[in-house]
């Protein structure tokens, strides 16, 4: 049997038009005006829809251990609620901790994902050591499917590695297509910013954001831009927040170097002021890096609609109040980090089309079609054409959606954007051709994703 929707306006990356669109087990046969019928077809009526690829989120931590505690979202609950968000692939990060193995840190990731997973899903490897072993290791990991690797310059305890082995892997990308991932925060005058605010007794949530000014993001940022420049090769900084990291992106850009740029709903909606919210409401926001004051979204804004900033993921990493995040009440550092938005992403990211800051055509290139592009998903993901899979969104730009946590469907027990009304949501959702979520309810199953083994990206 084969599904058509008919009378839906598609919107792509790059045009809008009326059309039908046929899909044939898990793949977009045909798309075309006043397709065929056939008796067993099953009709899907898009009559005032829009007609989009489904979401793809290139940054996510479920089920992520930190510390003594873990993300409260696993493989199922998340991808679950990606769905219901409108998106259908999702990109978590391979974790190790120091002295692991790679191959042996993504057979643990692939254990937590394999029979949970509701939609499709790939993953990134983080590298966080700079033993001969791990480096040893890259190839193996690239030829499993793996393209993309995360480095940190914070966290110097745990995760941040020198300049010299991120020059290292970078060089090594270059030569083998693959794409270096970056957290970019100078991790070293962070930790004496910390021990500076302790001693002083500044230990409320709202001294998080004072551990780690924007221009912190800004110096390391422009650090590894210059390490990429050296060794010729390409650059994704992940979770962009502010204008001096941007203003370093766009000086690399306009010089030709090839920099790719992520920023986050959070940074675009929320402000360093939630972090002040009384009787310990703001651990709620902390995550890393911080939110900004408010004049940084607004340039954030820009860079979206002009392109230089690609991508909007979620950095997905979220922990109940009660139980998580109150383990660092009286102490900012003990605070796990992380917000929930895999999501509301995309109900979030449209109200820039709502208010013009952006087109619809945009909004699909930042939500779908650019991630698949550049984390090498494409072209089976990210886009509408005959023979890639059926990842796709009926979007009602008219629906109401209340993003209070109650409502929601992620495993968390309060909501970033608590009280918040936005215009524009899925009304259905097909992943790989099968109907997964239809308005309110669900009709996907645990473990129906698959791995998303992923090409070279250059």
């Amino acid at each position: 049997m084969a599904t058509l929707i008919v009378n839906g306006t598609l919107v792509t990356a790059s045009e809008s038009f009326r059309a039908d669109l046929r899909i044939d087990g898990e793949k977009i046969s045909h798309i075309g005006h006043d397709l065929r019928r056939e008796p067993t077809d099953t009709i899907v009526d898009a009559t005032g829809l829009l007609v989009m690829p489904g979401g793809i989120d290139a940054h996510t931590h479920l089920d992520l251990p930190v510390g003594a505690t873990r993300a409260s979202d696993d493989f199922e609950s998340g991808t679950r609620a990606a769905a219901f968000g409108g998106t259908t692939s999702v990109i978590d990060f391979v974790s190790p901790a120091r002295g692991d193995s790679l191959l042996g840190a993504l057979d643990t990731w692939q254990a937590l994902a394999r029979g949970k997973a509701c939609i499709d899903y790939g993953l990134h490897m983080s590298l966080v050591d700079e033993r001969p072993e791990t480096f040893a290791e890259l190839d193996a990991v690239l030829d499993a499917g793996i393209p993309t690797f995360k480095i940190y310059t914070a966290y110097p305890d745990t995760l941040m590695i020198s300049d010299g082995a991120i020059l290292r892997l970078l060089n090594w990308s270059a030569r083998r297509g693959a794409l270096v991932l970056a957290h970019a925060e100078n991790g070293g005058a962070i930790a004496e910013l910390t021990r500076t605010l302790a001693n002083e007794g500044k230990l409320a949530p709202r001294h998080h954001a004072d551990s780690r000014p924007a221009i912190l993001e800004g110096e390391a940022t422009s650090r590894l831009i210059a390490l990429a420049e050296v060794v010729d090769a390409p650059l994704y900084i992940v979770h962009v927040t502010c204008i001096e990291a941007l203003e370093a992106i766009r000086s690399a850009q306009r010089r030709g170097i090839d920099i790719y740029a992520e920023t986050c709903p959070h940074y675009l909606f929320l402000s360093e002021e939630s972090l002040r919210a009384p009787d310990f409401e703001g651990a709620k926001f902390v995550c890393s890096p911080p939110l900004r004051p408010r004049n940084h979204a607004q340039k954030l804004w820009q860079a979206l609609a002009l392109g230089d900033i690609e991508v909007v993921a979620t950095d997905h990493c979220p922990f109940n109040f009660h139980g998580q995040k109150d383990l660092g009440r009286d102490d900012f550092r003990k605070i796990p980090n992380g917000l929930p938005g895999i999501e509301t992403r995309l109900t979030l990211l449209w109200q820039g089309v709502v208010e013009k800051r952006i087109t619809p055509n945009r909004f699909v290139d930042i939500v779908a079609t650019a991630p698949a592009r550049i984390h090498g998903l494409c072209p089976r993901k990210g886009v509408l054409a005959p023979g890639t899979d059926a990842d796709i969104v009926l979007w009602d730009p008219e629906r109401e959606v209340r993003l209070d946590a109650a409502r929601l469907h992620m495993r968390v027990d309060y909501s970033p954007y608590e009280g918040m009304t936005v215009r524009g949501g899925p009304a259905k959702v097909f992943s790989r051709g099968e109907c997964v979520v239809d308005g309110d309810e669900f009709l996907g199953k645990p473990g129906r994703g698959q791995f998303l083994r992923r090409a070279p990206t250059q």
